[in-house]
């Protein structure tokens, strides 16, 4: 995986905020040197949060999202300032840029209140510079450019790579598996496989335990029993689709996860997922359920959100349940969230640590778990499939 390859959500996400016309769009273009975001003077170009993947060193692999202006209006207009300010959730450094010819006002301050309240690192980037007699001098938080001259514009981007944000991920498996120890990965490759290749969560496994110095034994389902009759091993990682066959050919003694609990290990929300898995014991005919997936894909005939994990849940519970799902960037408020008695989220691979924060804080009145664990409680091996995370270790 190369650096062109690097997963979105493990980028440092960089968001641009102004109001509109600030020149948002012009300046991402300048930075990335590409015509990324359109450009244009009538206000209000930019209707979505637009995502650029880019370097900038010493930052490494970032993503850069132009979000439209925060002084919108109208019906569609209250919607796009909702956006902007959502994406504040997802970031770990902001700019905020504004015109040379006016002066900070409320909404410059509300954004830098809500930075500040965030602990996101920020600044302050002048635009239109060009139009000054003379450009002042740069300061500690405030860059004055010009994105139709190119000026400061390198300048900006050494400031950018001098920002230190705190990335809070955890590690996958180093605090658990030691160095020359086995695991065996199964990996099913089923309709929803993509040809040719891994899905991310195996990937990533599979890079920590290179760095650990530990052995990858990777295996389809159909090889394990055939495996554990010759080898054995130290940890084995699953799908959570094959958790059950797999619990019942792996021996007791050997420790037993999958790749979607240690996903949301790395996230961070793992111990809130494994509290709130108990409430699927609790629910009734007509509760409403969320599920969650933070990427987009083509949905197949047996896809594990929209098929397989309704089908369970219905088995297990024995009600008629309402069950709604979303994908990708959009999740709902914490109002509309109260409506639902349980949400069931991915792993969030394709998610930065902090959109899934706040993503988990909007959950905070309504239980929230995640696939993997979801599916190892109503198989009756939840207490078997984190017992080795120290974390969770005795939750169940």
């Amino acid at each position: 995986m190369g650096l062109n390859d690097t997963p979105s959500g493990e980028r440092i996400h960089i968001g641009f905020f102004g109001v509109r016309n600030a020149g948002k769009s012009s300046l991402i273009n300048a930075v990335t040197n590409q015509p990324l975001s359109l450009v244009s003077p009538v206000a209000g170009t930019t209707t979505d949060p637009v995502y650029k993947a880019m370097e900038i060193l010493p930052l490494g692999p970032v993503m850069l999202i132009d979000t439209p202006g925060i002084d919108d209006s109208g019906e569609l207009g209250d919607e796009r300032v909702k956006r902007a300010f959502d994406t504040i959730g997802k970031i770990h450094i902001a700019v905020l840029v504004t015109d040379v010819s006016r002066e900070n006002g409320l909404y410059e301050e509300t954004l830098i209140n809500r930075f500040k309240e965030k602990s996101i690192p920020y600044i302050v980037v002048k635009n239109k510079a060009d139009l000054l007699e003379r450009i002042p001098e740069n300061t500690e938080n405030t860059i004055y450019v010009s994105a139709k001259k190119n000026i400061n514009i390198e300048y900006l981007k050494e400031v950018l790579g001098s920002l230190s944000p705190i990335k809070e991920e955890s590690p996958f498996l180093k605090d658990i598996v030691k160095p020359l120890q086995t695991a065996v990965l199964v990996c099913p490759i089923d309709n929803s496989a993509p040809k040719g290749r891994l899905i991310l969560p195996q990937q990533q496994v599979i890079r920590e335990l290179l760095d650990i110095g530990a052995f990858s034994v990777v295996l389809k389902e159909t090889e394990l029993e055939a495996y554990f009759k010759r080898n054995s091993a130290d940890i084995v990682i699953t799908d959570s689709q094959a958790f059950a066959f797999v619990n019942s050919v792996v021996p007791n003694e050997i420790p037993l996860t999958s790749f979607s609990i240690l996903m949301a290990k790395h996230k961070g929300f793992l111990k809130k997922a494994v509290e709130g898995c108990c409430k699927i014991s609790e629910l009734k005919n007509n509760d409403n359920i969320l599920i969650c997936e933070g990427c987009t894909h083509h949905r197949q005939c047996k896809d594990i959100g929209s098929v397989k994990l309704p089908a369970l849940l219905k088995k297990f519970t024995k009600s008629e349940l309402n069950i709604s799902l979303t994908s990708g960037h959009d999740f709902p408020g914490k109002d509309e969230l109260k409506k639902y008695s349980l949400i069931i989220h991915c792993g969030g691979c394709m998610l930065g640590e902090k959109e899934v924060a706040s993503r988990m804080e909007s959950c905070e009145t309504v239980p929230v778990t995640n696939y993997g664990i979801a599916i190892a409680y109503m198989n009756g091996i939840l207490k078997r499939s984190i017992a080795m995370i120290p974390e969770v270790k005795g939750l169940v």
